[in-house]
């Protein structure tokens, strides 16, 4: 089964081929240099730049993976969440494409496709086991109860992880995107230079909330020279990395107790993130957990993911009707909400 996979929910454009368990291509365009000089995601922009990529994106998966368009068995692509304009262009051309070849369409929730993408380079990783989806825009404890079947038992109830390490690092001054930037410096501070608060919001609670840190670590900048913050920005940014990785672990750690489970698995942009990754890893060999870390690759929005979610829900006779829409505020539910049984 040879699924073409396509991801534009944000600012990549991606696209990939899914071979059976063979990874044939998975091509990423990022939008960095289209976004650098805006400190953040402009909409407008993100979707003018995949309405110029997604052709050429699309066939050079198609050429590195050595097949022509008409041997793919199904198009899957991202339909939510994300930027409305951006899951639009994806979904259009996939449509376009699904139509023209006679193929299947399967539409898929971006949420999900950070959870599969483990299975990309972890194929021993099976259901349940508990999903930690760290990125700028979500941050959510997943029970993952069966491939397909989902609770959310955590969730932010304002920033995502992600969004709090580029809102710190913008107040810093330092370049975009700020998240690999804190990750960079802060390999060379001292995390206990500053103590921020953690907010745990009870023993029992496996919710999220980094505002408060965001303001903490803005309320401590405004009271120091510039001189102070440029010769301490190493620890500075250590500490609220620390604050950070402190709460995302122990959420974690409490929450596979409650569920009596013995695997987690890590998805999304943050997920990259060296200091986060040590103490997961540290925590599984201290709880006899095991650990799964997707490679970097895997864990920026990319179209491998999505092929993968794809083949997974046409194995089991389920796509989406020609109809399907985006939505860019789409949740990850028990079962994919635009499919349809065939």
């Amino acid at each position: 089964m040879k699924i073409l996979g396509i991801e534009t929910s944000c600012d990549e454009t991606s696209a990939a081929i899914l071979d059976d368990d063979r990874l044939k291509s998975n091509i990423i365009l990022s939008q960095l240099d289209v976004h650098r000089a805006y400190g953040g995601v402009v909409p407008e922009l993100a979707s003018r730049a995949h309405i110029q990529a997604i052709v050429p994106i699309i066939r050079e998966a198609l050429a590195e993976a050595g097949i022509a368009k008409n041997a793919v068995d199904g198009i899957a692509v991202t339909y939510g969440p994300g930027l409305i304009g951006s899951l639009l262009v994806g979904l259009n051309v996939a449509k376009g494409i699904a139509l023209s070849l006679k193929k299947p369409l399967i539409g898929v929730n971006h949420i999900e496709g950070h959870i599969f993408a483990n299975a990309l380079e972890h194929p021993q990783l099976k259901p349940p086991f508990l999903a930690l989806v760290v990125s700028g825009g979500h941050t959510q404890l997943v029970d993952v109860k069966d491939w397909g079947e989902y609770t959310i038992v955590g969730k932010t109830i304002d920033d995502a992880a992600g969004e709090a390490f580029d809102k710190v690092a913008k107040l810093l001054g330092l370049d975009y995107p700020g998240g690999p930037e804190i990750d960079r410096l802060a390999r060379n501070g001292n995390p206990e230079f500053v103590k921020f608060p953690r907010a745990w919001m009870g023993s029992r609670n496996f919710n999220f909330s980094f505002s408060g840190l965001k303001t903490a670590v803005l309320t401590y900048v405004e009271l120091q020279t510039d001189e102070f913050i440029r010769d301490h920005l190493a620890d500075i940014v250590a500490s609220f990395q620390e604050a950070v990785v402190d709460v995302l672990l122990e959420k974690s750690r409490k929450a596979l107790v409650a569920l009596k489970y013995h695997q987690v698995a890590l998805a999304g942009g943050v997920a990259r993130n060296w200091a986060l990754r040590n103490a997961f890893v540290q925590m599984g060999k201290k709880n006899r957990v095991d650990v799964f870390l997707p490679g970097a690759e895997f864990c920026t929005d990319n179209a491998a993911m999505i092929a993968k979610v794809g083949q997974f829900y046409l194995e089991k006779g389920v796509v989406s009707p020609p109809t399907l829409d985006a939505n860019p505020s789409l949740k990850l539910s028990v079962a994919a909400p635009s499919a349809t049984g065939v």
